[in-house]
């Protein structure tokens, strides 16, 4: 079976997050990211602003990129999360039955946001209260040029996932599972078994080691779940 996991970033990520998931565990579907405007060889792109939109826009990229696959599943962390939503809700309507899974990770439901905000905060108490949310230092972010440089994709980001709201609560007809660090700070187990509620295809909850942030330290916990469920 030739499948694709599409995997789309979190706030202020780019898809060579995903480009270096290398030597991937047997099994693995190929690893599919979706590049955003605003960022790597789409920087003079501004970002997107409106979550809702980017899935109406991403939808037929996505389509595009994975033309040649049998099947394929979308993976989203975070903002990725809201934005795999969006994309698999228009794949949903048109009729694309080669989407066969939603993961979305590190994410309260669509319909409950986070109770603390960032946007509008002054730059080192915007900085600080992403890096809390997040559990996890950029390192760019600590560097003067550079985070002058991602301070604007980053808010901009961060800023479209606090003002998410979708515009349907038809349920998708497609399996979802949510993933969640056992020790994430951020979103609660109640929040991140919110999505159970987008699907009437069948639903799972999982929680996985590590904090918010899990797959920073290594891809083998994602593709590992993907694997098992996608088997």
């Amino acid at each position: 079976m030739n499948r694709a996991l599409v995997c789309l970033p979190f706030a202020g990520g780019g898809a060579g997050f995903y480009r270096a998931w290398k030597d991937l565990p047997a099994g693995s579907p190929s690893i599919v990211p979706v590049q955003l405007p605003g960022r790597e060889e789409l920087f003079i792109d501004p970002p997107y602003a409106d979550a809702v939109e980017a899935g109406t826009l991403l939808a037929p990229k996505v389509a595009e990129l994975v033309r040649e696959y049998d099947e394929f599943a979308l993976f989203g962390h975070s903002l990725g999360a809201v934005l795999a939503y969006e994309v698999a809700r228009n794949l949903d309507e048109a009729g694309d039955g080669r989407l066969t899974h939603l993961f979305v990770s590190g994410s309260p439901g669509p319909w409950d946001g986070r109770d603390d905000r960032a946007t509008g905060l002054a730059d080192d108490e915007f900085v600080a209260r992403v890096e809390e949310f997040a559990g996890y230092k950029h390192e760019a972010l600590a560097d003067p040029d550079m985070r002058e440089i991602l301070l604007p994709l980053l808010r901009a980001d961060v800023e479209m996932h606090e003002n998410y709201k979708p515009l349907s609560d038809r349920p998708i007809r497609i399996p979802v599972t949510s993933l969640r660090g056992a020790d994430d700070a951020l979103v609660s187990r109640e929040h991140a078994r919110e999505w159970r509620s987008v699907t009437s295809a069948g639903f799972h909850y999982l929680e996985v080691p590590g904090q918010h942030m899990y797959l920073v330290d290594s891809p083998d916990t994602v593709l590992d779940a993907v694997i098992r469920t996608l088997d």
